[in-house]
């Protein structure tokens, strides 16, 4: 029964160091998709103002009036809730379409803009359920070898290898954001979007409302942001791992002894 138990916890051990990036990854990823970055965002004081780069000529023949960072972020915070709504993108959609722009009775977004948020939902839902889907054999996994003492080291053991793999992956998405934005921004888009729907013009409100700096700082803190939790996940691991041995040796050799005093 014992070699049973430690031959199942190896390969939950296996699987929980390859469900952790994923999880790791995918949960962090649902948790930037809320409010409080592009509070944060919008805050910065070198963050791109609206219209910036548009000449004002061409900006008064299309009636477009600069929006501040306040209203920025109120139009951005409807697009948070959109994300992060449970019902199907296509039904979710009527929250953007009725958006106007401010002061104006002109939609917001036009018929491509609002196709691509489409999209976008219905990758960022998947996302959602991956972080879910792969919470199962991460946290199962984890919980299944704590509980037994003979099997508590490999969970400890798990723990700080799937950070260890976290580091090292995110490691390599992280440089490449840093040192290949372009070149990662624009595979990106292309992996997940039809050719031709995803880019817009400069005067377009998905631009003015997201220029490429916020997407280059929401995938540095992303990417940044998993790494430190694969980080500590590897440290608590293997610092736990390293605490149990030690406890295990002391215990061992006291038995030693008490049985050589008999």
């Amino acid at each position: 029964n014992m070699f049973e138990n430690l031959k199942a916890a190896r390969w939950v051990r296996r699987v929980v160091v390859m469900a952790m990036p994923l999880f790791i990854g995918f949960s962090w990823l649902t948790l930037v998709i809320g409010p409080a970055y592009p509070r944060y965002e919008y805050a910065q004081l070198d963050f791109p103002l609206d219209l910036e780069g548009i000449p004002p000529a061409t900006a008064v023949s299309l009636g477009l009036v600069p929006l501040t960072q306040a209203e920025r972020l109120e139009v951005a915070l409807v697009a948070v809730a959109y994300l992060e709504s449970w019902q199907p993108a296509e039904t979710a959609i009527v929250m953007l379409a009725e958006q106007q722009l401010l002061h104006t009775d002109v939609p917001l977004y036009n018929r491509r803009e609002l196709n691509h948020m489409v999209d976008v939902k219905r990758i960022t839902d998947t996302i959602r359920w991956l972080a879910l889907a792969t919470a199962v054999p991460v946290i199962g996994g984890l919980l299944f070898l704590f509980r037994r003492p003979q099997t508590r080291q490999a969970g400890y053991l798990a723990l700080g290898q799937g950070g260890v793999v976290t580091v090292i992956l995110l490691s390599g998405i992280a440089g490449l954001i840093l040192f290949g934005w372009s070149f990662f921004f624009y595979q990106f888009h292309g992996l997940l979007f039809p050719s031709g729907t995803w880019t817009f013009a400069a005067t377009d409100s998905l631009m003015r409302l997201y220029p490429e700096r916020f997407f280059f700082d929401v995938g540095v803190v992303i990417s940044v942001g998993a790494w430190l939790w694969g980080l500590l996940a590897a440290v608590a691991g293997h610092f736990l791992a390293w605490r149990a041995a030690i406890t295990t040796g002391v215990t061992m050799r006291g038995t030693h002894v008490q049985e050589a005093v008999r």
